[in-house]
């Protein structure tokens, strides 16, 4: 099989549209999250810690001189980027867990569905239809 059938095979059963799909949402999530740390989180935290603003702690290593930028480690920028990461890892975790579960359901429904006896009157239609079979 040429290449090019396997891509068209491969773009035609949806991976590529879903991946895409997921990567744009991901993307999207990603800035919701952000935002929501940066300007809905962290404001009351660094409230309760005496007005602090998470985003301006820095750790100089030079000051500003004459020709060169000062050089810091931004310990408060970090700290949110952490939080965010922890939300979406939370909202991943709970979106894949509630698939898993849901999977879980839909396979019990199966199962019992495949293992449910017949009903009587599945019998009694299943020896008439054997009989006039016989016949």
């Amino acid at each position: 099989m040429s290449i090019l059938k396997e891509f068209k095979e491969f773009a035609i059963k949806g991976n590529v549209v879903d991946m895409a799909v997921g990567i744009i949402i991901g993307g999207a999530f990603g800035t919701i999250v952000s935002s929501l740390v940066k300007d809905v989180i962290m404001p009351p935290i660094g409230l309760m810690l005496g007005g602090v603003d998470f985003s301006s702690i820095k750790i100089p290593l030079r000051a500003a001189a004459s020709g060169h930028e000062p050089v810091a480690i931004n310990i408060g920028v970090f700290i949110n980027n952490l939080i965010s990461f922890l939300i979406v890892a939370l909202a991943v975790f709970a979106l894949v867990k509630a698939i898993n579960e849901l999977r879980k359901r839909l396979e019990r429904g199966e199962e019992k569905a495949v293992a449910s006896p017949p009903s009587p009157s599945e019998i009694y239609l299943r020896e008439i239809r054997d009989a006039l079979v016989k016949k």
